[in-house]
């Protein structure tokens, strides 16, 4: 083999581990570039959740004096405050219309308002007494189209301990109808209440039923009397 073609050959092969190394280093140049874009990808999406409890809407009312003019902003209630006795028998007497009644045309709604007002501790209690699987569910105690109407007759005030809830009692009549011909069934009860102001609820629709975050923490209800056929039947 003549040596003009050996040195052809050995430019030959030269050439092509050069094209090689090109391609070699185009590659890891462009692995960099890819993971240096995963890597600002990855630090604006941490970037962006850190700030998103910053983007929220905040409501404001902002009032007009008639006579002078100045504006100001309405400050949010947060809870916490003692409200007037008149506003708390209010949603104490509420509370027993909505909570102690059985309508099944209303069933779902009451069940709702009533656990806006509960405590966590509460609504746990509220819905074993509600879940279908207890026989003493009022779904099936009053599946054969009976129903009950609460009326508040007086609620007393027992006094509050400084950061406790106050108590509260609450009398009542339950009045229940077996059926549209029926005479109503009326019985005496009286429910001992536990109950504080909080922070309202986050959630719209329970802030539109209890907009001041009145609170049940504890509910005892129990007849205040034996009704005359419970009577007869002890004698």
């Amino acid at each position: 083999m003549s040596a003009a073609i050996e040195a052809y050959y050995r430019e030959a092969r030269t050439w092509d581990a050069d094209r090689t190394d090109q391609m070699r280093r185009t590659t890891r140049a462009a692995w960099w570039v890819a993971g240096a874009a995963c890597t600002c990808a990855t630090a604006g999406g941490i970037a962006l959740a850190a700030l998103m409890p910053l983007k929220r809407t905040d409501p404001f009312l902002v009032r007009v004096d008639n006579s002078t003019g100045i504006v100001d902003v309405v400050p949010i209630y947060v809870g916490g405050a003692h409200f007037d006795a008149a506003v708390t028998r209010y949603f104490l007497s509420h509370y027993v219309t909505v909570c102690e009644r059985f309508n099944f045309t209303t069933a779902e709604s009451d069940y709702e308002e009533c656990g806006s007002f509960n405590s966590p501790q509460r609504n746990q209690a509220w819905y074993a007494r509600w879940v279908r699987s207890n026989p003493d569910s009022p779904l099936n105690v009053h599946k054969d189209g009976s129903s009950v109407r609460a009326q508040v007759t007086s609620v007393s005030f027992l006094g509050d301990a400084a950061g406790a809830p106050e108590i509260a009692q609450v009398r009542y009549l339950r009045v229940e109808r077996r059926g549209a011909e029926s005479a109503p069934s009326t019985t005496h009860w009286i429910a001992t209440v536990r109950f504080a102001y909080v922070a309202p609820a986050g959630d719209v629709r329970a802030r539109a039923w209890n907009p001041l975050g009145f609170r049940v923490v504890a509910f005892q209800a129990e007849p205040e009397a034996l009704d005359e056929a419970t009577a007869k039947g002890l004698s």
